[in-house]
């Protein structure tokens, strides 16, 4: 008898398209034998469903949807203890699918729904982020504060584009509408320093927003995330600084950007943060949330990679 698997799919990633993509699918869940569905109907939904999975002995968890889905599942199942905690395996059908192309896993949704259902799983770390009151989130791609923070929060009310052109679209809104430095202050287990930033994203999987490459060096399962900063720059620079993302090459302007890599970090702001985690809006406009601290958790959760 094959393990039992959950799938958990959200009908409206990349705009209502995954509920066709699923229901092409439905032959390989019929032939695999001892799987079934659950749909979201709101957010957080699947955070409770993959919860409940765990709790009803589901070995695995399929996440068919885009980032947003896998984090909602990645929350649920750590809410789990240790031994009850379903391995996950990912069906990319959302706008950036970037989790699903950090772990490298198929395109095609019927080649990757084949994969994550008879593939061995593998440990990768995650990220958790503890806020001022005390809540607690995990994160397994991309955490991102200030600038791509808002640019997540403006892509979410372009129903137009689509996939890399509406984060691409949204990245120039927010250059022109919100260019609005913060001062921080920083400490990692290494050292503290304080400055003025534009954007802070932590970085557990390289890519984020379907194309941006910000961390191209990172890896899930070292143990570690990368943060990269841009400084305080002027409108000009940050328009000069996107094509660098898009190519990972924006290492090379080491004065407008800081990158290094800690197992911990502590950020205390003088002006709200405005927060994504994993493309999931976690505070915006109208928050007052201005201290956060990250640890990496080395190992956290089992899944197929490709």
């Amino acid at each position: 008898m094959p393990r039992k698997v959950k799938v958990i799919l959200n009908p409206m990633a990349d705009m209502g398209n995954a509920w066709k993509v699923a229901d092409d699918l439905r032959p390989i869940i019929t032939d695999y034998g001892n799987a079934d569905w659950s749909g979201t109907v709101y957010p957080t939904h699947a955070t409770e469903l993959a919860k409940q999975a765990g709790e009803q002995g589901y070995k695995m968890i399929v996440a068919m949807g885009g980032d947003g889905t896998v984090h909602e599942i990645i929350n649920g199942i750590m809410q789990l203890p240790e031994n009850k905690r379903p391995v996950l395996g990912v069906v990319p059908v959302g706008s950036g699918n970037d989790f699903a192309h950090a772990i490298g896993i198929p395109k095609q949704s019927d080649h990757a729904l084949a994969h994550a259902l008879n593939a061995d799983a593998a440990p990768i770390d995650l990220g958790l982020m503890i806020d001022e009151h005390g809540h607690r989130e995990y994160f397994d791609n991309t955490l991102g504060i200030g600038f791509d923070a808002v640019v997540t929060i403006r892509s979410h009310k372009l129903p137009v584009v689509r996939g890399f052109l509406m984060y691409l679209t949204a990245v120039i809104q927010t250059i022109l509408l919100n260019h609005d430095p913060a001062l921080v202050q920083f400490e990692t287990e290494k050292e503290k320093w304080e400055d003025r930033i534009l954007m802070t994203t932590l970085c557990n999987g390289g890519r984020e927003g379907g194309g941006f490459m910000l961390s191209p060096d990172s890896k899930m399962n070292d143990g570690i995330m990368e943060y990269v900063m841009v400084r305080k720059v002027s409108r000009a620079m940050m328009f000069r600084l996107v094509p660098e993302f898009m190519k990972g090459t924006h290492r090379r302007f080491a004065k407008q950007v800081r990158m290094d890599a800690c197992k911990k970090l502590s950020m205390t702001s003088d002006r709200p943060l405005y927060i994504h985690a994993d493309g999931e809006i976690y505070t915006s406009f109208g928050s007052n949330l201005r201290k956060v601290t990250f640890e990496i958790l080395p190992g956290a959760v089992k899944v197929v990679r490709g």
